[in-house]
């Protein structure tokens, strides 16, 4: 018996030691190279220079420096100038050139930014020629609000909205609201749309939908609307349909600060406290500060003179007109037709003035008023025929608005 069970033990041992047949796996692995392409070309086939415009150079002196003779840079801005106009680089713009792989690097691709999502592509060789282009952008919808307690800019700034979104708001309320005189509580709710490069890379605001201001309690709707679908020029309205334009915007500068107002019984200690009207409004900004036309209209004086300093003067109908002094630099002349925001000068310190500003003088009926107290005109409101249309549109923004809270 003891045999039989050793065989048994035996014959087990000998099936356990005896291998199972190895299958081998063969494992297939995708390699995928990334190619490095921007601006619609691989990188990697190429030289490729990256520099900004600086001061003082031209485009034909940045091609010039990469051995381009000047023959062929005559050829090629007489090529492309119907589109792309050389003049209008400008310093700190980034551009690239892609050059051969070869002895020389010869330059065969200029490729100029001409803001974060357009750029111009020049072909310097054979065939010139010069492609404007976009750079993908996606819109995404989104929502901010925000309580006041210094300034529009520094809440909007601390909450890390995007840098025009200030500029947007001032420019829908600018009718309506003294941003010079914001209190402290004063609130605002905004839903805007915001673009991105690539889906990742912010490039600023795309529009404004809608908004919320409260400012000293009163509350203040604005809804984007197009009127006449045929010319695409949209306007902002109120919940009830008025518009938020008025013929005059408040103020000649935005986010600045108003020094002196109008006062006709002003005494001032260097004349021995003597009464010298002050006709105008002074607005206080830095040197260089854009100056905008108040309303349309006609320019009736662009010129230099005595305590005026640099000035211009637009009549905007035959009721009013307005004055800009203490200008640095004039930017229109007499006879120019000028639209209500359009840039006419720069703040600067020219004639009497102790300080960079401008005096902002408002004229009705050939009298000097102060603008400020005046019951300014307003834009006219929607259609009677659109109004039904219009509260539509605005009721799902409307709630959409009012659901956004202040504690975002």
């Amino acid at each position: 018996m003891k045999k039989i069970s050793y065989l048994i033990i035996g014959f087990l041992t000998i099936i356990s030691c005896v291998k199972e047949p190895k299958l081998e796996r063969q494992e297939t692995t995708s390699v995928v190279k990334k190619t490095n392409k921007a601006f619609g070309f691989n990188l990697d086939d190429f030289v490729v220079i990256r520099d900004t415009v600086k001061y003082g150079d031209t485009f034909g002196a940045i091609l010039d420096a990469h051995h381009i003779q000047q023959k062929h840079i005559f050829n090629i801005v007489s090529s492309i100038k119907d589109s792309f106009d050389v003049r209008k680089i400008r310093v700190g713009r980034p551009y690239l050139i892609l050059a051969a792989k070869d002895s020389v690097n010869t330059p065969l691709v200029f490729i100029y930014e001409k803001n974060r999502i357009d750029y111009a592509v020049v072909h310097l060789q054979d065939s010139i020629k010069v492609n404007n282009k976009k750079k993908p952008v996606t819109i995404v919808e989104k929502t901010a609000s925000g309580v006041i307690a210094s300034s529009l800019s520094q809440t909007m700034d601390e909450q890390g909205l995007p840098l025009n979104l200030t500029d947007r708001l001032a420019s829908i309320y600018a009718w309506t609201i003294d941003f010079f005189r914001l209190q402290k509580g004063d609130k605002f709710k905004v839903i805007y749309t915001q673009k991105f490069i690539n889906d990742t890379i912010p490039a600023g605001v795309d529009q404004v939908k809608a908004a919320y201001f409260e400012h000293r309690g009163k509350p203040i709707y604005a809804f984007r609307f197009i009127e006449d679908s045929t010319k695409n020029i949209a306007d902002f309205y109120d919940e009830n349909a008025n518009n938020l334009r008025r013929a005059f915007l408040k103020a000649p500068v935005k986010f600045s600060r108003i020094s002196s107002r109008f006062n006709l019984r002003r005494r001032i200690k260097y004349y021995g406290y003597k009464i010298r009207p002050h006709r105008g409004t002074d607005f206080a900004a830095p040197i260089g500060t854009p100056i905008l036309a108040t309303a349309d209209g006609v320019v009736t004086k662009s010129e230099r003179k005595g305590g005026n300093g640099n000035y211009v003067k637009i009549r905007h109908n035959a009721t009013y007109s307005t004055q800009y002094l203490h200008m640095k630099k004039r930017n229109v002349k007499v006879g120019d037709f000028v639209r209500q925001g359009d840039v006419i000068g720069w703040i600067g310190m020219t004639g009497n003035t102790g300080g960079p500003h401008v005096c902002y003088r408002f004229w009705k009926d050939n009298k000097q008023v102060d603008p400020l107290k005046l019951d300014l005109p307003a834009s006219k409101p929607l259609p009677d025929t659109l109004k039904e249309k219009y509260s539509l549109f605005i009721s799902p923004l409307k709630k959409q608005l009012d659901s956004i809270s202040f504690d975002n």
